[in-house]
């Protein structure tokens, strides 16, 4: 049974959504729908005057300002497959793709695990990093999980003489499993394509016409003779008669073969594919319009959110600025927590969800119907955990054990591995060999941490990459050091190079 979530429905929470994010419950999350930076190398800023001034971020990034020690030295020990990708393009693009990919990993590794089994993820994001941040995703979520690139046409037309213009965003869609929620959404007909396609109609209203016969039916259908017609239907003959009675089939003209009445009313519209087309950005004078620089419109993420979220379904969103997200759940019948690190997002929503008509006033006769201000919960700090604790590890198959840690200053990876050298020497704790050159240590953890927080050197252990490999599934040491005497492995010295 999955956790239940340690937050209240309609949380805001105001800081770094990395903090967050750990300190969320595993597995406690529906629906995870955001909207990142998308890495464009510029500032962004609120409209003077509007809800939302003051608002504004940083789109660039750097490996030396914005790259954390501690990230690296995670990504490194247990997502490997996840900060090759990073290294990679950093070096195909540049520091500034490295970087942005770095702050997007670990925050979605967090994600994914808050993630329940039938949660999916959606990430905006734009032709920039949408290709670099697709490889990130496959390493996380599995790209088994990917389930559709979804281009989100924007504007309808935009002014480059150079070049294409550039008028979709991209939003990459995965779920963590193949039990996924999935709701089938149709979107309205156009009037063009009604216009052609229901060209007739009668005191029911307009309708369009599909054939009565079964000739490519799977399974064959019904033969027999019908108002002189002899041929194979799909119906039998008894359903014909009352259908006919009904007014449901349409008679052409003389010498032709009738055929079924679809009415417009009856039809649910045309599928939603991958291609957003009927919707674009809001203008600046949309009436959602809030001010905020990279405000996307409510009906977008609704139709995320009723895909592949059910009513009752928290939906979680850690770059939430001016809580698009947040109100289109709210609408929805979904719970709801929003991250960031604005200090005016909690304004924000509550005058979004009042000019949406969900927020009640201090004198609204209509409090018995809507939301109270008290319903919605707005904290600075970080949540406390009330599952396992566990931190985000790729494998977990044993009982973990938590270790205490010294007082001081974290030490670098560096430090660890001199001190680790310094007390154990040059040697492997797993299956005790002796190295003459360091390099061929690996620095990783004895146990994964439980409190969501950065191991120091009391959890770590420098071993050889045939131990490091083999202690995958199981992560204790004593465990290692029994399958080696097995394996015939003694204490030795191993002259390398």
């Amino acid at each position: 049974m999955s956790p239940r979530p340690n937050w209240k429905n309609r949380t805001l929470c105001h800081g770094d959504n990395l903090e967050f994010l750990r300190s969320l419950n595993s597995e406690s999350v529906h629906l995870v729908a955001t909207d990142p930076p998308f890495n464009k190398g510029r500032d962004f800023h609120a409209t003077p005057d509007s809800v939302a001034k003051g608002a504004s971020f940083q789109d660039r990034w750097s490996w030396d300002d914005d790259v954390h020690d501690d990230w690296v030295d995670k990504l490194e020990d247990d997502f490997p497959k996840v900060m090759n990708v990073i290294q990679g393009s950093r070096q195909s693009y540049g520091d500034d793709m490295g970087a942005f990919l770095c702050f997007m990993g670990v925050r979605i590794i967090e994600m994914h695990r808050v993630l329940k089994d039938t949660g999916s993820m959606y990430l905006h994001c734009d032709p920039t990093a949408s290709h670099y941040l697709k490889e990130l995703m496959d390493s996380i979520f599995d790209r088994d999980n990917f389930q559709n690139e979804i281009i989100w046409r924007r504007y309808g037309s935009h002014n480059d003489s150079q070049k294409y213009a550039n008028v979709h965003d991209t939003i990459l869609y995965y779920s963590k499993s193949k039990k996924r929620i999935w709701n089938k959404i149709y979107m309205q007909y156009d009037a063009d394509y009604v216009k052609s396609a229901y060209s007739y109609s009668d005191e029911n209203g307009a309708y369009t016409t599909s054939p009565l016969q079964a000739r490519s039916l799977s399974g064959g259908g019904y033969k027999y003779e019908w108002r002189g017609i002899t041929d194979t239907w799909k119906f039998p003959k008894k359903r014909l008669e009352e259908m006919d009675m009904q007014g449901l089939i349409h008679w052409p003209k003389k010498g032709s073969i009738p055929r079924r009445k679809v009415y417009l009313k009856d039809a649910k519209g045309l599928p939603v594919s991958d291609m957003f087309l009927d919707m674009k950005s809001l203008s600046s004078a949309h009436k959602e319009r809030v001010g905020y620089p990279t405000q996307k419109p409510l009906e977008l993420y609704e139709r995320i959110i009723k895909a592949s979220s059910n009513e009752g379904d928290i939906v979680l969103d850690p770059f939430c600025g001016c809580a698009t997200t947040c109100v289109a759940a709210e609408k929805l019948g979904r719970q709801w927590i929003g991250i960031d690190i604005w200090d005016k997002a909690h304004e924000v929503v509550m005058e979004r969800l009042k000019k949406e008509g969900f927020l009640a006033g201090p004198r609204d006769k209509r409090q018995d119907l809507l939301i109270t201000e008290g319903e919605i919960t707005y904290t600075k700090k970080p949540l406390k955990r009330t599952d396992s604790g566990l931190e985000a590890v790729p494998f977990l198959e044993t009982k973990m054990k938590t270790w205490d840690e010294p007082k001081g200053e974290i030490m670098s990876r560096k430090d660890m591995v001199d001190k680790l050298l310094e007390r154990h020497g040059c040697a492997c704790q797993g299956c005790d060999r002796i190295f003459h050159d360091p390099r061929y240590l690996e620095l990783d953890h004895n146990t994964p941490r439980a409190d969501g927080g950065i191991n120091h050197i009391s959890n770590r252990i420098l071993l050889c990459s045939p131990c490091n490999k083999m202690k995958k599934h199981y992560y204790t040491l004593s465990w290692l050091r029994k399958e080696n005497k097995k394996l015939g492995h003694m204490s030795q010295e191993v002259v390398v190079g």
